[in-house]
């Protein structure tokens, strides 16, 4: 167990992230991002998911359409890597049900929810250290986990079906996201008279 750990730690620093410095700034101007636009906020959450507040898609669409079209330029510059993940049809469903799941419990993402634990909510830290727990038994039991989600489909992306047109594909994928976030209309009608309603 205690090898399978070291191993995860070793896997992840070789990984070439980047500088500390440059990791740091880039996770402040996320948090002021964060901040800025209150999607931290548990009635932020609750609004989109009862479709009566759209700052969370707006803000998903536009940064998904930015950072696209930024990471493929970066990394054709040599400024930037990815390594995509291969597809786990079972692991895809039971993730994504745990990931909503905890996600509705919790009012909070794994992007948020670092920003909520820094103003003081200890209901996120405890959601926060049940991650962590999962993550630690997931990466110890691997083996038991990866027969129940099922045989690899390989690593293929969006450019993989557009071979020859990548530059053009990511400019029309990622505008066309950029797009959606400025006409989706600006709704922010979940008031605290709502969320009291729903605590109640």
């Amino acid at each position: 167990m205690i090898d399978r750990i070291l191993d995860m730690f070793t896997t992840v620093s070789n990984e070439s992230h980047g500088s500390v410095a440059v990791v740091f700034l880039i996770g402040i101007i996320f948090g002021v991002i964060i901040q800025y636009s209150r999607v931290d906020k548990f009635e932020k959450i609750a609004g989109f998911a009862m479709l009566r507040d759209t700052v969370v898609p707006k803000m998903l669409f536009l940064a998904i359409g930015l950072a696209s079209i930024g990471l493929y330029f970066m990394v054709q510059a040599g400024y930037a890597s990815y390594h995509p993940k291969p597809i786990i049809l079972g692991g895809l469903i039971i993730g994504g049900a745990i990931f909503g799941i905890s996600m509705a419990i919790l009012g909070k993402c794994p992007g948020t929810g670092p920003v909520s634990i820094a103003e003081g909510r200890i209901d996120v830290l405890v959601g926060a250290i049940g991650g962590i727990f999962g993550g630690l038994v997931f990466t110890v039991y691997f083996d038991f986990f990866k027969k129940i989600m099922g045989e690899s489909l390989g690593k293929t992306t969006l450019l993989t079906y557009f071979h020859g047109h990548e530059t053009l594909t990511i400019l029309i994928f990622g505008i066309t996201l950029i797009v959606i976030s400025i006409i989706i209309p600006l709704r922010e009608e979940f008031d605290k008279a709502d969320l009291n309603q729903l605590k109640d």
